[in-house]
């Protein structure tokens, strides 16, 4: 088999890869290698504990990319010759003129004595896994997750609405420590308590307990016993790069492929996207290990765009961090670097915050408190990050921040934004949250 472009992985970054690449070329032959004949959404996974009907609810269609003429191999890939520009399945040998490596991440499994028992499960972006762990998950009264991370939250919050007790363990002080500041996570710790989790912060697994093989509690570092019938780890993911490793591309840090602004890796011809690649901070461009599904689609629409010749000149200038969530109708959203991260790097800063809500006049009957922080360079007022706190319009007004930050607005720019409004989907022009969070930092720059 020979292809001007195989993509190995199928899943969000592999999928957009291939259709850019097809889009922007289609003369060229364009095939996919994975290993699931299924695909799932990755952030639609936490859902199919309740808010979805079934799992198949949550699966990747890809009857359109099929139909621009990107063909699909489900094997899996077992040795990539880049001196020979080959792949090498069980069964087949495929030549290739590029390549990409969207092989994207695997759960990370913490060395806690008892870990391998029954009962304790991970959160893998496997269709056959899944769907085997949805009955067990149906049958506990008592459910522990292992990690506050937005995984962690959204799982948790999905199973206690089929009626199970559920408790966090996060070893940090905060939950979703890594995306918010202390003051808003404290607003998000609020909600998940009210919506009947329960949340132990500053807390590690010492030991999963067993009986018989079968895990039926944890006992914390500080003696604590809690009972679960379930055990869910989300401790977060690592890069799945041995096939690349393999091969001879270079690695950055965190074990993730090497690439450039092009998405081109150490080897010509050869390009990686999504949570395989290594991702860099858009500001202080050190490695991070940012896994996102909307970072991975990025990725790939650069690698597609500039596989046949650089089209996107330098686009990949460093990764935003734009994380969404919702838990119990609360929902949040974080762009760019927090306070804290500002200060530990060495930046100057202010901040800006607006507290208000989200419709107007607030007597709207589903308006939601709103909490914008954003968190300016003091001399020049550059927007550097973005935590807000609403109801649905956080996830929008999320991304519109993380434009800002994209392009450098800075407070002044943000002052003087145009928008639109309408009482039943946004805040009062007088008091839009964006202007107001920016206005004390504007005029101190003034």
């Amino acid at each position: 088999m020979n292809y001007d472009l195989v993509v190995i992985g199928g899943s969000a970054a592999g999928l957009i890869a291939a259709k850019t690449a097809k889009l922007a070329n289609p003369e060229k032959s364009v095939l996919i290698v994975r290993m699931e004949e299924i695909s799932l959404v990755p952030c639609g996974i936490p859902y199919i504990f309740s808010t979805l009907n079934s799992i198949d609810e949550n699966k990747m269609g890809i009857d359109p990319i099929k139909k621009l003429g990107v063909d699909f191999l489900i094997e899996k890939v077992e040795k990539v010759s880049v001196k020979e520009k080959k792949i090498l399945t069980f069964k087949t040998e495929i030549s290739y003129d590029k390549l990409v490596f969207a092989t994207g991440s695997t759960p990370f499994t913490p060395p806690i004595e008892g870990v391998r028992q029954k009962g304790v499960f991970i959160i893998p972006k496997d269709y056959e896994y899944l769907k085997g762990m949805l009955e067990p998950i149906s049958k506990a009264k008592n459910v522990v997750v292992i990690g506050a991370g937005f995984i962690g939250v959204e799982v948790s919050d999905e199973i206690r609405k089929q009626g199970k007790k559920v408790t966090i363990v996060e070893a940090l002080d905060r939950v979703l420590p890594l995306a918010f500041d202390e003051d808003i996570s404290a607003i998000v710790n609020e909600q998940i308590l009210s919506s009947g989790l329960d949340v132990r912060t500053g807390s590690k697994v010492k030991r999963i307990i067993g009986k018989n093989g079968q895990a039926v509690a944890i006992e914390l570092d500080n003696g604590d016993v809690l009972d679960a019938d379930a055990i869910i780890l989300s401790t977060g993911y690592k890069p799945n790069t041995k096939l690349a490793a393999e091969a001879g591309l270079f690695m950055g840090r965190y074990d993730a492929i090497w690439t450039d602004e092009y998405q081109k890796t150490s080897v010509k011809d050869v390009f990686a996207a999504g949570d395989c690649a290594e991702h860099k901070d858009f500001f202080t461009r050190k490695s991070t290990k940012l896994m996102l599904a909307s970072t991975a689609t990025y990725d790939a629409r650069v690698a597609g765009m500039n596989l046949f010749g650089i089209k996107l000149v330098k686009q990949n200038k460093g990764n935003i961090s734009i994380f969404s969530s919702a838990i119990d109708g609360l929902a949040m959203g974080a762009a760019g670097i927090t306070e804290a991260t500002a200060q530990s790097e060495g930046f100057v800063i202010r901040i800006g915050k607006s507290n208000a809500v989200d419709r107007h006049p607030g007597t709207i009957p589903d308006k939601s408190a709103q909490t914008v922080k954003l968190i300016f360079s003091k001399s020049g007022g550059t927007l550097l990050g973005a935590q807000v706190v609403s109801g649905k319009s956080a996830g929008e007004l999320i991304n519109v921040l993380g434009m800002a930050i994209q392009h450098g607005l800075s407070a002044i720019d943000l002052v003087t934004l145009q928008f639109g409004t309408h009482p039943l989907l946004t805040a009062s022009p007088t008091m839009y949250p964006i202007i107001i969070a920016a206005e004390s930092v504007a005029r101190e720059i003034i």
